[in-house]
This record gives structure tokens, sequence and C-alpha cells, in this order.
């Protein structure tokens, strides 16, 4: 059973997928090593790590760089946050998903807001590109290739719910093999979506969603951490690193 395949599988269990989110090597090896199943990487990270802003300001290739060298030292199945497909050309996208694919990774979440202006694709746009995403996945030998197709209705709308079900429905019908609903969290509405769009869905760690056993009870399939375990690390790096000049004293580097 190769990469796709297992992560494929691992959304069909009974239980829930609960991914890790990597920026680099070392992120990636941890997770693996803490029992982690497979991993997303996750864009937010990666920019930060290296010094760049979220929302597509990191060059491409770049990005690919550090995602090709996650894959190649973990021995679990990677999915690949590509934002929006860093482009608004359709055929440039679909390359990208490609470039990505032969990386080795399992899948790839690709979103349907825009990054250069307010707002969401249109339903019949986003699934139009996901149709001929699939398309380009299967000639190219993925099949099966994972597309979670991240709905950004409850960051982007004021009445999101009854979108997002109709959005989730086109996305499957075209090709996607799950969604990724974040900032979805109330309990009703996550059941109701479960419920009525037919592929695994996916939503994101917040403060107050953080119980994988509640999530698992209400159908949710995987569940994301995103850029929590970044910002985690990242806030113990500068409250470590700030003691240091003050107390002029490396004793901080030893404790805990």
């Amino acid at each position: 059973m190769n990469n796709i395949q297992k992560f494929n599988a691992l959304h069909q269990t009974d239980d829930l997928l609960f991914l890790g989110n990597a920026w680099d090597v070392l992120s990636a090896r941890s997770l693996e090593k803490s029992g982690f199943q497979a991993i997303g990487t996750t864009s937010w990270g990666i920019a930060a790590s290296l010094g760049f802003a979220d929302g597509e300001k990191i060059d491409f290739a770049l990005h690919l760089a550090i995602i090709k060298m996650i894959v190649d030292h973990v021995h679990i199945p990677v999915s690949a946050d590509i934002e929006a497909g860093y482009s608004e050309d359709a055929d440039t996208i679909v390359e990208n998903v490609l470039r990505t694919a032969d990386l080795g990774v399992a899948g790839i979440n690709i979103e349907d807001s825009f990054k250069t202006k307010p707002g969401l694709k249109e339903t019949r746009v986003q699934a139009a590109l996901l149709q001929k995403m699939r398309v380009a996945l299967d000639n190219r030998g993925f099949q099966g290739f994972y597309i979670n197709a991240r709905i950004d209705t409850y960051f982007r709308k004021d009445d999101p719910f009854e979108e997002t079900i109709s959005r989730g429905k086109a996305y499957v019908e075209s090709g996607a093999s799950g969604i990724f609903v974040p900032g979805l969290c109330a309990e009703e509405e996550t059941r109701s979506i479960v419920q009525q769009v037919p592929a695994p869905l996916n939503v994101l760690s917040r403060p107050n969603l953080t119980d994988t056993n509640k999530l698992a009870e209400l159908g949710v399939k995987r569940f994301s951490i995103g850029n929590d375990f970044y910002d985690h690390i990242a806030a113990y790096a500068s409250k470590s690193a700030e003691r240091l000049i003050p107390e002029k004293n490396s004793r901080a580097l030893y404790e805990g």
C-alpha cells in the first residue's frame, strides 16, 4: 500500500484522523515520533519560519522545497497545504498541484478564498477547478490523490451554514476527496454537515475546539492543529531567548 492509499484509508476507519501540522524537518520528525499517523504542512508555519507573512507571499518553488524536505525525512503520509494554489489562473493552479504531487505527498489542501482581494470564488468556478485538478492527477498516475477542499465560508461569511453545505456537495461531486471547514465549531451544524455532505469532514483546532473524541462522536473524520503548533513553539523560543541577556545566564536552556 502506497502513501496515497494509506492516507485515504486513514479517513475511512472508525477513528478520527488527528493530523499534526509541520513546517520543517524537525517539527515533522517530532510529530511522527510522537505517534501521529499522518501529518500536514502548515503554509503559515513554513512562511513564518522563513520570515514571510502567510497568504502566498513566499515563492512557490521555495515552498515546494520545504515540503520536499519534510516528505523525504518521514515515513508517514504527508498532505501539503498549498493555500489557493499560488495563482488565480486555473491552468497554473493545476500545474502547481501536479508539481506538489510529484514530491511524493499523499494529498493537498486547496482553498476557495481569494488571496489578492476579499471574498470567495464562485462555487461553480472552484468546482470546475477541482474537476480539472482531478482529471490531471488521474492522467499523471496519481489515482486516489487526496484533495481536501477547504471551504472558507466560516471565515468570510456572516451566515455560512447553508452555503457550506452547497459548496461541499458541489466540490465532492467535482472530485474532492473530503472537505475542510476551518472555523466550524457548533455541534449541530457540524453534525448536519457530516450528514449532508458525502465525504470526510475535516475541522481546525480552535481554543474552544480541542476534543477529538467529542468530534468523532459528531462524525468528524479529520482534525488539524493548523499553525497552532508552530505558534506554540515560536512563543516558547521567544520566551526562552528573552531571559538570556537580562539574566546573563544560560540556565533557562536547561530547565524543564
